[in-house]
């Protein structure tokens, strides 16, 4: 049958199968392959709207080593991560890219297609060198392909417990240079590991360290920094939004351009021990709830402050608890909660951990 269709229509139709199903179409014969590796095939390609999310989870605390989960076709894969050296560094991800960056010095950072293995190595930032805590964003144009990384630096005042400079560098793969936005003192705030950039904002949560403005029972904020604005100095704390109750963690997330938070929400009387974990959008300055997950699925997830990893894009959620490689998938639209298949790993040793990413699998997206 395939003799009989043209190579454009062919092209066509094999560009709507999800990824995994294209890489086993380049193996049933030479014509496949060649069609699937043609620069008009990316093209094609192209026009596919999005493909769902993957989730790469990390089966080792050194090594950068796990299994990408596909949601169409409800499989895990063994991939190899190009670049990254181990699984604690920080990493971002949008329409088809990842960014990399090591948690020590911050000064390697890598931009790469998890799928086709394509890398580029992004010269080193200059600014503020070390920081206590970092955040890393990044943030792909679906039509250009030109894409933005977002570093957000704290580090504590020498001497003062309750100041904090903190820093923003951005990348424009267009120009290949780096440019430090903002520079500012934070007083009773520090910057955390969280950021994700919606619609040209960047956003960020920080978190209290006393001594400075007091939100009432909320150890936790968000500031947002518009990257096509030179903010001036003391501007930034202005941004302020309040978290929507009392937060032992939070995860930031860009779903079709919304902001989406997924938290841990802490008791009344003891806000570092985790009761639930809600879902909520960014609306404006306000926070509007979509979801809490069940009680049933809950339990298991542990009591202390920080216990669960989650990411998400396009309109899927992943979480899972860091003690167990059980992974939870709730779908925006249809608001409902879906286990994933089995993780093929299984547990080491009692103290093991697992963290994971997310991201859009594209063929035709390059560093």
């Amino acid at each position: 049958m395939d003799s009989i269709l043209p190579d454009d229509l062919l092209e066509r139709i094999l560009s709507f199968l999800p990824i995994a199903s294209i890489f086993r179409a380049s193996s049933v014969c030479k014509r496949w392959k060649e069609i699937v590796r043609s620069r008009r095939f990316l093209w094609n390609f192209s026009g596919v709207l999005s493909q769902k999310p993957w989730y790469f989870m990390f089966t080792s605390c050194d090594e950068p080593i796990g299994y990408a989960y596909d949601p169409l076709l409800r499989k895990w894969y063994s991939i190899d991560l190009p670049c990254l050296e181990t699984s604690n560094w920080f990493i971002a991800s949008s329409f088809g890219l990842i960014c990399f960056m090591d948690n020590d010095s911050g000064s390697r950072l890598f931009v790469c297609n998890p799928i086709t293995k394509e890398y580029r190595r992004l010269e080193e930032p200059q600014g503020l060198k070390s920081s206590d805590y970092s955040a890393l964003a990044v943030s792909v144009d679906r039509k250009s392909h030109n894409y933005t990384v977002a570093i957000v630096k704290s580090k504590q005042v020498p001497g003062n417990f309750f100041q904090w400079d903190l820093s923003i560098q951005v990348y424009d793969s267009e120009t290949a240079m780096w440019m430090t936005s903002v520079t500012e003192v934070f007083t009773g705030w520090r910057a955390g590991d969280e950021s994700v950039i919606c619609d040209g904002i960047l956003y960020f949560l920080i978190y209290s360290t006393g001594g400075g403005m007091v939100v009432p029972d909320n150890r936790h904020g968000l500031i947002m920094y518009n990257l096509s604005t030179a903010y001036s100095h003391g501007s930034l704390i202005r941004t302020f939004i309040p978290v929507p109750c009392s937060l032992t963690c939070g995860r930031l997330m860009n779903l079709n351009g919304k902001l989406v938070m997924v938290g841990g929400i802490g008791k009344h009387d003891r806000s570092d021990i985790i009761k639930g974990i809600g879902i909520w959008i960014l609306n404006g300055t306000q926070w509007i709830e979509v979801c809490r997950m069940p009680h049933k699925l809950f339990q298991g997830f542990g009591e202390l402050d920080d216990v669960f990893s989650s990411r998400g894009t396009d309109d899927l959620i992943y979480i899972h608890s860091y003690g167990s490689p059980a992974l939870l998938v709730f779908d925006m639209n249809k608001r409902n909660w879906k286990w994933s298949q089995k993780c093929p790993v299984t547990k080491k040793f009692p103290l093991q951990l697992f963290t994971g990413f997310c991201f859009e699998p594209r063929l035709e997206v390059t560093p």
